[in-house]
């Protein structure tokens, strides 16, 4: 029997239950595992910046947005997985810890923007370098090839509306 986790998952099914089994049923078992591993990692790197996933996820979706670092809230609800009222509690967290502004938006003076502090940007910028380290140093002994025609595969799987 295999040491991988995966296969003997699936050699198990495929004794005991093979009809649960699809030719998608390794490669989802697969990347679920990778997710995990991925999802694990950012959280080490992440705990030692004493930032939360959430914060972490406007941090850089500010980052990203170039200077001067800054959105409207309903732009921030919108790139991220989290709710309005989710986002406003990150974004309290943020303020007061002196990593994000509330301004006043100069494109409509009833709104808001959030803006990245310097401070903000810096830790934005150290915890995406450390997250991007961390999930490269998964792939570790994987040939580049192999990593790209994997990315490709995972596109297609990736679409809109799928």
């Amino acid at each position: 029997m295999t040491d991988d986790p995966v296969d003997r998952l699936i050699s198990s099914w495929e004794q005991e239950l093979p009809e649960v089994l699809y030719p998608t049923s390794e490669l989802t078992k697969r990347i679920m595992l990778l997710a995990g591993e991925l999802n694990a990692s950012t959280r080490r790197v992440l705990r030692d910046l004493e930032l939360t996933m959430a914060e972490f996820d406007v941090l850089v979706s500010l980052r990203r947005s170039g200077a001067p670092y800054r959105q409207k809230p309903s732009d921030l609800v919108r790139s991220l997985l989290l709710s309005s009222g989710g986002t406003s509690n990150v974004t309290n967290q943020l303020v007061r810890r002196g990593l994000a502004v509330r301004e006043s938006d100069p494109d409509d003076g009833r709104g808001t923007q959030i803006r990245l502090t310097p401070e903000g940007i810096s830790l934005a910028e150290q915890a995406v370098k450390a997250s991007s380290a961390a999930h490269h140093d998964l792939w570790a002994g994987v040939p580049d090839e192999a990593v790209v025609q994997a990315a490709k595969a995972l596109r297609a799987l990736n679409r809109p509306g799928t």
